[in-house]
């Protein structure tokens, strides 16, 4: 069993919050204080903070990272990840609890972490594996690898201060994967990049955990945490409340952190409609749960509310699907010849009253990105009575189920899993 090369053990980081404003003010206002009240000065600095005062951005955190494990760190903005990498990474101390990691670290926890801005990129990368410990012998060794990795070799003599962030952070992160860390240490610093470099990114990621040096990597990114992560850990309020397997924590993240987005609903006076038929409410439905963050191989409901008000009306109910930039995806209704299974109500007289049409989308059919739908209730299949457009929205979120092969962007609006056979079918001939 591989060794532990992290342990954190109820992990804590306090702050004070407004305890520096007085230091930001300069000493010529804190003297002024001083001489004025000498005796209220010192018993505000004395007092203890009252709770109010307090923020932990980390409490009670414990866990383990062995050697070749890549483990994720997701949770919402405020949620303490930085804070928890800048612990490991040893730029700040813990208030509580203590974190022990062996080996050497590298970071990169934002753009140009370790750089001098006046020296070239050369000099920087000397002077950054210096840092970290390498001998010069060793840093020659790997010098043109982390310059080809990093496609700034042009600018290789350039001071850094006249880089780009993305050319900031090819020479940061190739300088940092490729000195042989023990632990490789990367917070969202990886989104400034072109999708090619972050595609790069993920595969040298990968490497430095095939050869038995661990990774922690925060972001913000699903379909780069499943594809890399065998491992996350879900941080919420400075606290860990979830650690496990990318397979089991991060449907329960997407579904605690969707929105209240996916339902509408409208008063019956005002309702979207005509004197026919009247839009009541519509909501997306996952795992028989209203939401607006749904899950990429789960099945998607789209339900929704209508009251009928003519007494023998043959109604359709229908929605239509668009992307985020309004260019449709599709479109879908309840007549037989649309749809899997018949629906009962489809071209019979109606009773005046109310009606709940269902629609499903299949589960592994659209790609990870935000889409909109309409509902329509139609007559006839010609008179429109509702159309409400754009009345919900919802998110698909990657969960890893497609995304083991590749790690770049996926073209198209939907992303259907479908059969493929390949055959062998002869000896290629000649130069063929």
């Amino acid at each position: 069993m591989s060794k532990s090369v992290i342990s954190v053990s109820d992990l804590g980081k306090c702050y004070r919050i407004g305890a520096s404003r007085e230091r930001s003010r300069g000493g010529g206002a804190r003297i002024r204080r001083i001489l004025a009240s000498p005796f209220d000065y010192v018993r505000t600095r004395l007092r203890p903070p009252e709770e109010s005062e307090l923020l932990w951005a980390l409490r009670n955190v414990s866990f383990e990272v062995r050697q070749g494990e890549v483990l994720g760190i997701i949770g919402r903005n405020g949620a303490g990840k930085s804070t928890l990498l800048k612990i490991l990474s040893r730029i700040t101390d813990p208030t509580e609890g203590h974190a022990e990691v062996r080996g050497r670290v590298n970071s990169l926890l934002e753009v140009g972490t370790g750089f001098h801005p006046e020296l070239t990129g050369r000099e920087n990368i000397y002077l950054n594996a210096a840092i970290h410990g390498l001998r010069r012998s060793e840093i020659d060794r790997k010098f043109d690898e982390i310059v080809e990795f990093s496609e700034i070799g042009r600018f290789i003599d350039t001071p850094v201060k006249r880089y780009s962030s993305g050319m900031y952070t090819r020479l940061a992160f190739g300088v940092a994967a490729h000195l042989e860390p023990d632990v490789l240490i990367v917070d969202e610093v990886l989104a400034v990049g072109d999708m090619a470099f972050q595609k790069k990114c993920m595969g040298k990621m990968n490497t430095v955990a095939k050869s038995g040096r661990a990774v922690l990597f925060v972001s913000h990114n699903m379909a780069a945490m499943s594809s890399l992560c065998g491992r996350l850990i879900h941080l919420q309020d400075g606290r860990v409340v979830a650690d496990g397997s990318t397979e089991t924590v991060l449907p329960q993240y997407i579904s605690s952190a969707a929105s209240d987005g996916g339902e509408v609903s409208w008063p019956a006076e005002s309702a979207p409609g005509d004197e026919v038929v009247r839009l009541l409410s519509a909501r997306v439905i996952q795992d028989g749960a209203v939401t607006s963050d749904v899950m990429i191989d789960r099945d998607v409901v789209i339900e929704m509310d209508y009251i009928n008000r003519r007494l023998g009306a043959h109604l359709m109910s229908a929605i239509y699907v668009t992307d985020s930039m309004g260019v449709g995806v599709f479109s879908s209704m309840n007549a037989p010849s649309a749809c899997n299974a018949p629906d009962p109500w489809f071209d019979r007289a109606r009773p005046a009253g109310l009606f709940r049409a269902r629609c499903t989308i299949p589960g592994n059919l659209l790609s990870d990105r935000s889409y909109r739908v309409a509902p329509l209730v139609l007559s006839d299949a010609r008179l429109v009575h509702v159309y409400a457009t754009d009345a919900l929205g919802f998110t698909v979120h990657e969960t890893g189920v497609m995304r083991k092969e590749y790690h770049g962007p996926w073209l198209g609006v939907v992303r259907p899993r479908l059969g493929w056979e390949t055959e062998f079918t002869g000896e290629a001939l000649g130069n063929v």
